[in-house]
């Protein structure tokens, strides 16, 4: 494992505690413990989305920190991938939770287009990765 790929997965492992506060405030959401917060349907969805792709995305950046030390790009493409998947895991995961943001709120508002950028970058990055791996 190179020293990027320790750093950058030092970086994201810290973020990880955000992701439990996250949830846990979610759980308590969900439970009843905060009454002044009425959820819609739509919003609870949201927000389980949200927290869900917040994890899986975060794994999958560690993962990809370790495969970019094994790809064959330039330092420039190397670096977009390593900071690329975790900023798309904040985009994504962030868009789910500020679209469905507001109160009564059953449909997303125009801050929906985090995901979309999100999963704009996620897709690229994936791409860029997979073509370096594969490179000789």
């Amino acid at each position: 494992m190179t020293r990027e790929s320790k750093t950058m997965s030092g970086i994201v492992l810290l973020t990880v505690p955000t992701i439990i506060f996250g949830g846990n405030f979610i759980l308590n959401l969900l439970s009843g413990a905060h009454q002044q917060f009425e959820l819609t349907s739509f919003q609870v969805g949201m927000f389980r989305a949200g927290h869900g792709h917040a994890g899986m995305l975060i794994i999958l950046a560690i993962i990809a920190q370790i495969l970019a030390d094994h790809c064959h790009l330039g330092a420039m493409w190397i670096w977009i991938v390593r900071i690329g998947f975790p900023f798309s895991a904040v985009l994504v995961s962030g868009g789910f939770f500020v679209a469905a943001a507001g109160s009564g709120r059953t449909e997303p508002n125009a801050m929906i287009f985090m995901v979309y950028v999100g999963m704009l970058l996620l897709a690229a990055c994936l791409v860029v990765l997979g073509i370096g791996l594969l490179r000789k």
